[in-house]
């Protein structure tokens, strides 16, 4: 695992600092400012926390309805984590995959993200994204987003329904809806403008927010959301309401390890460095119910050759856990169903790292050249520049270089090859039938190295299928908050299947844009 300058001593320290914030923030509503005592620098109909997929996607419903909308975003550019991801979005029922003929359904749907999440999910949440999901695709697709017509059969589901972006990365969404909303007069967007605090009337209700302009976020600080002080200050009134699009806390190392003492401030993320819980604990100071936030999810896609998110994602996903294997260093064979969803194959992959006392016993992903050209390019043109992927002209060389005892690996691929021309995996139960027979056989072979890094927080506010906040006082609609994306909790239950993540991000974001001032 990587290392992370801040002593144990000075974890301990701010986690004191912290814990009583925290402590004093939800027992006190009164933390919020009221509206009578806040003179407002500017008004908008709808304001927008996060540039993400659910905050652009709403912004374009709203301004489409005649809304004037403000979106603030802490960071130097848009899109936090939505911009840096794989850029594969799950589509039930989409064109190509009517086209190819594939069955799907909204009980399949549902039933692959409940298996998955443990039985957590809130499943009305689920089959609003399934009712949904073509409206979101059409959306993009009216921005100038493209799709690759290569549907992606993603571990843990039953049938192929994702479709990737062309560019192979979330950006190929939001470059596209942030070109749109650019030129939209209804529209102003205010990067580093740190959200801080909601604004309520004596109702209640939320009117508006609090934020800092000329903000600078310091990756140095431990806990940003609680140390940084720059910016100035601002008041922005928000006439219908606030939507709160910020995004997990996959990054924020004090209250990740709040939640699961296991996730030490050394164990690397994939999110980007702002990805805090400041915003959603600002949301249970007014009363905002949070659920399932000790559920942190680990993306066993990554690579320890390489920093965050990187460039391996695409490729060990796709070519290798799709098409290909992933073998025990230390053993040269296999130890886990490659198809499983994130949690089951995460919890293998730390079993196999933990065999070495420097817990460095990392994975091998490997795949042949059917599997590269059966994906998008570049998933490995990428890391193959980056030096993260490599490619071998024979798998004694791949042996050699991964250290890897050749027989038992040699044996391994020729019984992996054998369970995919018989369509049947006797050992660990892969859906090798729906591989259109591609196996590890045609040179030349590509390899990367797997460490599941932290990815996903599941747990976050709790919304209805309006995408609105739940009170913990009342039960009932915060008046005047909505929210949408990774800060919620419950849809995806305790693990998040892949690509059902836009999906929700941007069915939510739309029914927010959609419904907030009606």
């Amino acid at each position: 695992m990587q290392k992370h300058d801040v002593s144990r001593r000075s974890f301990l320290k701010i986690s004191a600092v912290g814990a009583g914030a925290l402590a004093l923030g939800v027992s006190s509503a009164a933390a919020a400012q009221n509206a009578k005592d806040v003179k407002f620098d500017e008004e908008y109909d709808i304001v927008i926390i996060g540039t993400g997929f659910a905050g652009l996607a709403a912004a374009i419903k709203a301004s489409g309805r005649g809304k004037k909308v403000l979106i603030l975003e802490k960071m130097g550019r848009a899109g936090g984590n939505s911009v840096i991801n794989g850029g594969n979005m799950a589509a039930p029922m989409n064109k190509f995959q009517v086209a190819q003929g594939i069955k799907d359904s909204k009980e399949l749907f549902i039933a692959d993200a409940v298996k998955d999440g443990l039985g957590l999910n809130h499943t009305d949440l689920l089959g609003v994204m399934f009712d949904h999901s073509n409206d979101a695709v059409d959306l993009l697709v009216g921005c100038g987003a493209e799709f690759s017509d290569k549907l992606i059969f993603e571990s843990g589901h039953s049938v192929a329904r994702s479709l990737q972006s062309t560019n192979g990365s979330g950006s190929g969404y939001i470059q596209p809806m942030m070109g749109k909303l650019q030129n939209d007069p209804n529209v102003t967007i205010k990067t580093r403008t740190k959200f801080d605090d909601f604004i309520v009337d004596d109702s209640g209700r939320v009117v508006g927010v609090e934020a800092r302009e000329e903000y600078k976020f310091d990756p140095k600080l431990f806990s940003d959301d609680l140390e940084n002080k720059s910016g100035e200050k601002k008041s922005y009134k928000a006439k219908d309401g606030v939507l709160l699009a910020s995004g997990g806390y996959g990054r924020d190392l004090w209250y990740r390890q709040i939640q699961d003492p296991r996730v030490v401030p050394s164990i690397d993320s994939t999110n980007h460095p702002g990805s805090s819980a400041g915003a959603m604990l600002a949301a249970n100071r007014i009363g905002a119910f949070t659920l399932l936030t000790s559920w942190i999810q680990f993306l066993p896609y990554c690579s320890p050759d390489e920093k965050g998110f990187g460039a391996a994602v695409n490729f060990t996903n796709h070519c290798c856990n799709t098409y290909g294997l992933t073998v025990d260093p230390k053993t040269g064979k296999r130890f886990m169903d490659e198809h499983a969803g994130r949690k089951i194959k995460s919890d293998a992959c730390f079993k196999v790292i933990g065999e070495s006392e420097k817990n460095d016993n990392y994975p091998v992903n490997v795949c042949d050249s059917q599997a590269v050209a059966a994906r998008n390019p570049v998933y490995t043109s990428r890391p193959l520049e980056a030096g993260v992927v490599k490619k071998f002209d024979t798998l004694e060389e791949l042996a050699k270089a991964y250290n890897l005892p050749l027989e038992p690996f040699l044996k391994t691929v020729a019984d992996y090859n054998s369970y995919v021309k018989a369509g049947k995996d006797p050992e660990f139960g892969k859906v090798v039938d729906k591989l259109d027979g591609i196996d590890v056989s045609k040179p030349p072979f590509y390899a990367s190295r797997t460490m599941p890094k932290v990815h996903h927080t599941m747990g976050g506010l709790e919304i209805n299928t309006k995408a609105q906040v739940i009170s913990s006082l009342t039960h009932e609609p915060i008046p005047g908050l909505w929210a949408a994306g990774e800060v919620t909790g419950g849809v995806h239950g305790a693990s998040r299947l892949g690509t059902y993540a836009i999906l929700d991000c941007m069915v939510f974001g739309m029914i927010a844009g959609e419904t907030i001032g009606a």
